[in-house]
């Protein structure tokens, strides 16, 4: 059987992750890189990647020359998490007849939120035989897809509450700048005006798809603003030093209202010196149910490992927009990628 053919759609920190990964798997062949970073285009792919091999494979900007020679499966997209500014990016990987699996956060359930390009997205792909899916560690699996796993145990549901807390100490420098680290209060809420900081992203969409596993019509979803985690010590990462007053990270809350009541909470917090990690879902109802992973996902890990895992089943899905909650059960694929094509 011959290997998965893979398109890298952009190389940046998370791609590049994806990218390394990828490469150590049995059954796959990544057979062109398309970034727009000019420093990028026109290098060898195992250069950009930080490797110490060539992998006689050059990133370009151009979809046709990246699939010309060998054409491709799967595409891997990770540039954006805002589908308005991945969608003409997604309906060219479309067009070529590829499968795609992406890392937009808004991919992740939009229907809701995007109605129009998820529609265009679900029309384009069917049209061209393919499939379509957003996925990731968060949205995609912690506070939606494992949630909905969890309901199966239940006989009645009243409540579910997700939390997220991270140490952001732990993760890459470019994601301590995204909450806000070591700013002011006052530089935090500017950036946020600006969106130069966005909080995160897919707390709605995690909030619908978990609605709609559940056949639950809700009121309304509430989503709280962004705020800042003020240091009440000095904290450090080790390349971030957060003084006593200063900001160092970030949390928001989204709920979701059912009946005039809060049905759904999701609450991510992600900050410098939290003092511990972990991943909770709590399910009042029969039974109740109380999960915590500690410490939390590491979340390049765990997205790279998501996107990896999902190629086979995105592959496999029916042409058209999928989600998380339209494919089989998630899990790792250990082996030959191969083994798990139908």
């Amino acid at each position: 059987m011959p290997k998965v053919r893979v398109l890298l759609y952009g190389v940046g920190a998370v791609g590049s992750l994806i990218a390394k990964f990828l490469l150590e798997k049995e059954g796959l062949e990544i057979v062109g890189a398309i970034d727009t970073a000019k420093d990028k285009i026109g290098k060898d792919l195992g250069t950009v990647l930080g490797l110490d091999r060539k992998l006689g494979l050059l990133v370009t900007d151009d979809l046709d020359v990246a699939v010309w020679k060998k054409g491709a499966d799967v595409a891997v997209h990770a540039t954006s998490s805002f589908l308005k500014d991945t969608h003409p990016q997604i309906a060219s990987i479309i067009k070529h007849g590829i499968n795609v699996v992406s890392t937009c956060e808004e991919l992740s359930y939009p229907r809701d939120t995007n109605t129009g390009l998820a529609e265009e997205i679900d029309t384009l792909a069917k049209k061209h035989d393919v499939s379509v899916l957003g996925t990731g560690i968060n949205p995609g699996f912690l506070m939606d897809t494992l949630v909905i796993t969890l309901t199966a145990v239940c006989q009645r549901i009243d409540k579910i509450e997700a939390v997220r807390l991270m140490n952001a100490g732990t993760r890459r420098v470019p994601f301590q700048k995204k909450v806000g680290a070591g700013l002011t209060v006052e530089e935090f809420r500017e950036k946020m005006k600006t969106g130069q900081i966005t909080g995160h992203v897919g707390l709605r969409q995690s909030i619908t798809m978990i609605a709609d596993a559940l056949a639950w019509k809700l009121d309304k979803i509430e989503i709280e603003e962004v705020e800042p985690v003020v240091a009440k010590k000095q904290v450090q990462s080790r390349d971030i030093r957060v003084e006593v007053g200063k900001v160092a990270g970030l949390k928001q809350k989204a709920k979701g209202i059912r009946k005039g009541k809060e049905a759904i909470i999701l609450d991510f917090q992600a900050y410098i010196g939290a003092e511990e990690e972990y991943d909770a879902i709590t399910i009042e109802g029969t039974p109740s149910v109380r999960q915590k992973i500690q410490p939390c996902v590491h979340g390049d890990t765990g997205t790279v490992a998501m996107i990896a895992n999902s190629i086979p089943k995105v592959i496999n899905a029916p042409a058209g927009l999928m989600t998380m909650k339209d494919l089989p059960v998630p899990s790792a694929t250990t082996e030959d990628m191969r083994e798990y094509l139908e």
